[in-house]
């Protein structure tokens, strides 16, 4: 507890009540040390105060009333009288004490204060105050990893993720949400995007190693300070969700590596329809078979080589001719051309795009 602050508290309730009041935190503690040895001795002597909130006593002229934020005792509240006001008094102190202890411990706790810092809950000038009351240094460097986890059983994934990044001084692990946690991991004297992608590389593997836990990491640049936390952590967000519509194969996105996806990501939709409907005339896309795109993709992944497309394909190198010639008449993009192929290639990636964001602008 935070001494003074009960103390005064306390203080105030024993002149406003005309009772002698105290909190134990052990057996052993008391915050006034204003109560009598026979008091002492029932602390140590009633086990119960101290297993579960929620056991009242009264003994020798004072009421004891364990009591926490959960089920577990925390502290005994302590009130002279064995009355029904002085059992009043001491849930009165149950109440407030632990919601008291709740505040400080929100206040105080840095995990907390980087969650806030990331969601942007945080005013930009209160930043630097907050950091050096809770001792957090505010210019270093950091990047965020945000892991996004498809299943998650029995908060495991957290816990894992906890133990890989120990130091709380320095990196900081927080849930966002069901699906999401944060890693926010520090370097000191820089590091290249290389070196992060090591780091979410073992930490998915520990998660399936040891949980079986499938994640998926985007990964957000190197900010400087304290204060551009969350221009790291929209970046992290971006990276995932442009992943999950372009990279669907890669389970770590770093925004440094986001490449054409990125402009597409961030065009309207509007602008992306009217796109498409130039390059594919007349549904000339919806005429592509199922077997025709397959060859499509497999020709651009082997540089737009016959040869090589034909021979993983397993098929006659005529066979590919004649598909190619089928595509060049359904769009007039001829795919063996350079410049055709690429405008035939982005225009795929915009038609992925919409069918995963189609209500995005």
């Amino acid at each position: 507890m935070t001494g003074n602050m009960f103390q005064d508290y306390l203080m105030q309730l024993c002149a406003a009540t005309g009772r002698s009041v105290d909190i134990a935190e052990t057996p052993t503690s008391l915050i006034l040390d204003n109560m009598p040895l026979e008091v002492g001795d029932v602390l140590r002597d009633k086990a119960e105060l101290w297993e579960s909130a929620g056991v009242l006593h009264v003994q020798g002229g004072y009421t004891f009333l364990s009591a926490g934020n959960k089920d577990n005792a925390d502290f005994v509240a302590i009130v002279s009288g064995e009355d029904g006001e002085a059992e009043r008094i001491a849930s009165v102190i149950g109440v407030s004490v632990a919601n008291m202890r709740q505040f400080v411990s929100t206040k105080f706790d840095k995990g907390s204060f980087i969650k806030n810092i990331l969601l942007d809950n945080v005013l930009m000038g209160d930043i630097i105050a907050r950091s050096r009351e809770i001792n957090l240094e505010f210019s270093v460097e950091r990047a965020v990893m945000l892991v996004r986890i498809k299943s998650d059983p029995e908060r495991n994934a957290l816990n894992i993720l906890k133990r890989l990044c120990p130091d709380e001084d320095h990196d900081f692990v927080v849930r966002i949400d069901n699906h999401s946690i944060a890693v926010v991991k520090e370097f000191r004297g820089g590091a290249e995007t290389s070196r992060i992608e090591d780091i979410a590389k073992n930490l998915l593997g520990t998660l399936m190693t040891e949980a079986m836990i499938i994640a998926t990491v985007g990964i957000g640049t190197i900010v400087h300070d304290m204060q551009s936390l969350p221009r790291s952590y929209r970046e992290a967000h971006i990276a995932l969700e442009v992943g999950k519509v372009f990279d669907t194969d890669k389970p770590i996105v770093s925004y440094d590596n986001l490449g054409i996806g990125r402009l597409i990501y961030q065009l309207p939709t509007t602008m992306c329809r009217l796109f498409l409907d130039e390059v594919f005339k007349k549904d000339s896309l919806d005429s592509l078979d199922n077997e025709t795109i397959l060859t499509i993709q497999k020709f651009f992944e082997n540089n737009l080589n016959v040869s090589e497309t034909s021979r993983q394909l397993y098929v006659h190198r005529n066979t590919l001719v004649y598909r190619l010639d089928k595509v060049q008449k359904a769009t007039g993009l001829d795919l063996r051309v350079f410049d055709h192929a690429i405008v035939f290639k982005v225009a795929m990636m915009v038609n992925k795009y919409l069918e995963a964001n189609p209500n995005h602008i």
